[in-house]
């Protein structure tokens, strides 16, 4: 079962309120309700830097969600932890499911961006120019795509493309 959360701040009590009026006025199957309610728990969780909770919570929605773009924001949350944790393959795949279901989710196209960002800078260090130079133009055409659909978010990822001629 979800857990009970104990909203400590403002924005925490303004999100579950609206939520839970939101769920109370619109029809939704007792299945859409279980699974909202384990996705907002796993916020709440990923929010604490509680990430095993918040897995284990986002897992639940996953196999109770059935709408995709809803699906798409689970996984997006999946890939933001395990970035967080580290673990940058994982993420990724996580990632790329959430375009499959949501191909206009600029976040995501921007994470993954920046995780061949940073394994192009990782390899230049190591010597490996050629290969940074492939992900850094797999890098620029994540950041592109983003910026095609926020043109007004990723202005340090816009500077970076001008800077190395890659807009």
């Amino acid at each position: 079962m979800p857990r009970n959360q104990t909203n400590e701040n403002f924005i925490d009590q303004t999100f579950t309120l609206i939520a839970e009026t939101i769920l109370k006025i619109f029809p939704t199957s007792q299945r859409e309700k279980k699974a909202f309610s384990y996705y907002r728990d796993g916020m709440g969780a990923q929010s604490s830097g509680e990430y095993a909770e918040a897995l284990q919570n986002y897992y639940e929605a996953l196999r109770l969600e059935i709408d995709a773009y809803d699906r798409s924001y689970i996984l997006y949350n999946i890939g933001l932890i395990h970035s967080n944790n580290g673990e940058y393959g994982r993420s990724l795949e996580y990632y790329y499911q959430a375009l499959e279901t949501n191909p206009c989710l600029p976040q995501a196209l921007n994470n993954i961006a920046v995780i061949y960002h940073h394994r192009a800078s990782q390899a230049l260090q190591n010597g490996s120019i050629e290969i940074s130079k492939i992900l850094f133009d797999k890098a620029a055409d994540y950041w592109k795509e983003a910026i095609r659909l926020a043109p007004e978010n990723y202005i340090s990822a816009q500077n970076w493309l001008i800077t190395t001629q890659r807009m």
